[in-house]
């Protein structure tokens, strides 16, 4: 029990001591509060203390010594006291330092406002001293500006009203003298028109007179002519009328011959086009029968899937047959042992040194007709639902048989890393291929390729040119061979050829010598006559010549 009290009279000192440090960085006030707030709870803890110890001791009611715990409640006291002198002593010093702090501050902020202060008060006062003097300036220049402004719009104003009440006199006079010249001038003009326009009435009325006696001998002489005109025309339209009905009549007998016989000729031809086109027509449904039938055979044949994917590998061994040669691929080739065959695998040439062996590049053709189909009719009938339903049974589809590619036939290091899969029509591949993310899937996990006709063709197309290159590097050894050959018999054919040039230039010296000894025997000759051909072959017995132009002794002379 002793060492119980003992522990928490050092609790509440070490609680009291905390308290103490940590008022130092706080204000005065806080600092009091704290240590009133602190020492009820210490007095009521020890209160308690001894209240359950009494408690305790009457219910055992046993002979206890209580010096041991009058000691510890005396310990308790001491260091609470001293807790308590500790604590007024940091709060005076803190006091002091606080104090001490503030005034230092006080004094260097009242320094401070006093020089600000000073500053202030010297630079408004000469900034207003220089305002008044530049507002004087401004003034006196204001005053002189207004009083010369006034004066010049005085001179104005006066200028302006004498001009103003000249020009009202001139107008006035103006106005007066062209009131008058226009009255006389109106009035004069007056006078002409009423002469004028009594000399037109008289005129005109006599001009209406004659008018009127013309125009009534003018109405008798065209009522007569009219009359006549009348009868004249009478006359003719009726002879004309006659003659109409006549040739209307002979024209109604030519249309109806002509008509009778165009009728009967058009419709002829026309029952003979209606006839011939019938039989083309019935001959275009023979043709339709004919292609339902082939269409429906064409739709077994795709619906039954044996067929389907032997027509699938006709067409993947048609392009192989197409683009490689027989050497280059292969049909029904086990990758594994004792494993299934792929139908067809390209010959690739062997890694690393070894170039004759093989490696074989396995092709499958796979043609899932049933859910390509569900999609496309789905997509035709715009429910959503059913085409997101094909799409996943053709994505299932694909990479089941993709799997079966990887599984079955790819065997690194006898068969390459990747195969192809093979897929027979250009609508299957576009719709596989736009499939998000069935691509990477197929790829990356099961190590297989798509390929439509087209792609497959292009893919064909690079091996093909890759065979053909390595044919090349495969052959460059032997072509360097035939180099080195061909340049040892060149080394000797130059060896020949200056032996001919040698044997050349002899034969050019022994007929140099030759046309020089003919030279001279010519010269020898030149004093001898001549005699004709005949005479002359007769004479050395020598034949005529032969078709490359020399001449043979027929003996030696």
């Amino acid at each position: 029990m002793d060492t119980t009290l003992a522990d928490r009279s050092c609790f509440f000192l070490e609680r009291l001591r905390w308290l103490g440090y940590n008022a130092r960085g706080n204000s005065y006030q806080k600092r009091e509060e704290a240590v009133q707030n602190i020492l009820p709870v210490v007095l009521l803890v020890l209160l308690l203390a001894v209240a359950i110890l009494q408690i305790l001791i009457l219910r055992r009611r046993v002979a206890i010594d209580l010096l041991p715990v009058q000691q510890a409640f005396r310990g308790v006291e001491d260091s609470y006291l001293r807790s308590e002198r500790v604590v007024r002593e940091e709060i005076a010093q803190n006091r002091q330092e606080i104090a001490a702090a503030l005034g230092q501050s006080r004094e260097e902020m009242a320094r401070s406002l006093k020089s600000f202060g000073d500053l202030m008060v010297k630079t408004l006062s000469e900034l207003g001293s220089a305002q008044r003097s530049q507002l004087g300036n401004v003034i006196d220049q204001l005053t002189k500006l207004t009083e010369v402004s006034e004066k010049k719009l005085d001179a104005q104003r006066t200028a302006v009203d004498e001009r103003l009440k000249q020009i009202r006199d001139d107008t006035g006079n103006h106005a007066r003298l062209l009131r008058e010249e226009v009255g006389n001038s109106l009035k004069s003009f007056n006078d002409s028109v009423l002469k004028g326009m009594n000399g037109m009435a008289e005129i005109q009325r006599g001009q209406m007179d004659a008018f009127s006696a013309q125009l009534g001998k003018l109405i008798e002489t065209n009522q007569q002519k009219l009359e006549g005109l009348k009868l004249a025309v009478e006359q003719n339209l009726k002879a004309i009328q006659d003659d109409n009905a006549k040739q209307l009549e002979q024209m109604r007998a030519t249309v109806d011959e002509k008509l009778h016989g165009t009728l009967e000729k058009r419709l002829g031809e026309s029952f003979r086009q209606v006839s011939e086109r019938l039989e083309a027509v019935h001959k275009g449904l023979g043709e339709m029968q004919v292609l339902a039938s082939g269409v429906g055979d064409l739709k077994k044949v795709l619906t039954n899937v044996k067929t389907r994917g032997t027509w699938g590998e006709v067409q993947l061994g048609a392009m192989l047959e197409q683009v490689l040669t027989p050497e280059q691929f292969a049909t029904n080739v086990c990758t594994r042992e004792g494993g299934e065959r792929v139908e067809f695998a390209i010959k690739l040439p062997g890694r690393g040194e070894d170039r004759d062996e093989v490696v074989w590049l396995p092709i499958d053709a796979k043609f899932p007709m049933e859910d390509y189909q569900r999609l496309v009719d789905a997509q035709e009938q715009g429910d959503i639902e059913a085409v997101e339903q094909a799409g996943r049974q053709l994505e299932e589809r694909i990479k089941s048989c993709a799997w079966d590619i990887c599984e079955k036939y790819l065997n690194p290091p006898r068969t390459t890393d990747f195969g192809i899969l093979f897929l027979p029509t250009e609508g299957l591949f576009a719709e596989v291929v736009r499939r998000l993310g069935l691509v990477e899937y197929v790829q990356r996990q099961c190590r297989v390729m798509f390929a439509g006709p087209t792609t497959l063709w292009s893919i064909l197309n690079s091996l093909q040119m890759g065979f053909r290159t390595l044919a090349i590097q495969k052959r460059s050894s032997e072509v360097w061979n035939l180099l080195a050959a061909v340049k040892t018999e060149w080394s000797k054919y130059g060896e020949v050829l200056a032996k001919v040039q040698k044997k050349l230039q002899e034969a050019s010296n022994t007929i140099e010598d030759a046309e020089r000894r003919t030279r001279v025997i010519g010269r020898k000759l030149k004093s001898v006559q001549q005699l004709p051909a005949v005479e002359a072959q007769a004479v050395l017995k020598l034949t005529a010549p032969n078709d490359d132009g020399e001449a043979e002794a027929a003996e030696d002379l």
